[in-house]
């Protein structure tokens, strides 16, 4: 089956972030798909590989059958190594890419976030003519307010929707002090795909947690999702897997996904 089939019959995609640690050589990149793929998912997101072509992961990807499509690139990358980045993502057929994070000097203030719209909405201009959509994902910091809005709403309101989709995460959404579910309908028309993580209060202190093991609330969150039209919903979490073991983890979140809400 090809990507582009796989990309239309499934929805579920694990971030490979998730499983970073064991993503350091090409050998180890190919082993993990197809532990991810015997879990059950069809669909992964790249983000925190070691160093592998574009040939590499691809063939990798095919022989696990699984298809990668979505990818995080920062965007001093793009910056720097458009060339190379678009060949990458064109290598293993993947049309979404996403700006991971921002360091401080694109936020510090309404008027940084203004000139960050008006970056990130050139370079959604650029690559949406080179066949790439371009997405921001969100942490916690977005929600920081100046003069009554906060730093994500500024960067959707300057920006067009045709050049720069939404990439909700709902565990930094949440922790943000935001609500999950609104959002992904404040961003209804510019999201494709949604980053689903969840959170929990261990000791007093938040710890990320397997989709339906925290404390989001997961049918307001994807009765929205469906109600807008994502096509990917991609599963992350950044640490405090189960045993240790993120692969165990992906697995707890994927049969609460498939059995509790029927997306496959």
């Amino acid at each position: 089956m090809s990507c582009c089939c796989l990309a239309e019959k499934y929805h579920l995609c694990a971030q490979l972030y998730t499983v970073r640690d064991y993503c350091k050589t090409p050998a180890d990149i190919a082993e993990t798909l197809k532990k991810i793929a015997a879990i059950g998912y069809k669909l992964v997101q790249v983000s925190g590989l070691g160093p592998i072509s574009g040939a590499e992961l691809a063939s990798a990807c095919k022989d696990a059958g699984v298809a990668a499509v979505g990818s995080h690139i920062a965007y001093g990358d793009w910056i720097d190594k458009y060339d190379e980045k678009l060949a990458f993502l064109r290598a293993i057929g993947c049309k979404y890419t996403a700006i991971p994070a921002i360091s401080i000097e694109f936020r510090k203030d309404a008027a940084a976030w203004a000139d960050t719209a008006e970056k990130f909405g050139a370079l959604g201009r650029k690559l949406i003519k080179d066949g790439i959509i371009l997405q921001y994902h969100n942490h916690r910091f977005e929600f920081e307010k100046f003069d009554g809005r906060t730093g994500l709403e500024i960067l959707y309101k300057k920006t067009a929707a045709d050049d720069l989709q939404a990439e909700i995460d709902t565990c930094w959404v949440a922790r943000g002090g935001d609500d999950p579910a609104k959002w992904v309908f404040d961003v209804a028309g510019r999201m494709d795909q949604i980053h689903l993580k969840d959170s929990v209060i261990v000791d007093d202190k938040e710890q990320f947690a397997e989709i339906g093991e925290g404390n989001l609330n997961w049918h307001a969150i994807l009765w929205a999702c469906k109600k807008t039209g994502v096509k990917h919903y991609i599963v992350e979490q950044d640490g405090n897997w189960k045993d240790n073991d993120p692969f165990k983890s992906l697995a707890i979140s994927y049969e609460y996904l498939t059995k509790k809400h029927g997306l496959i």
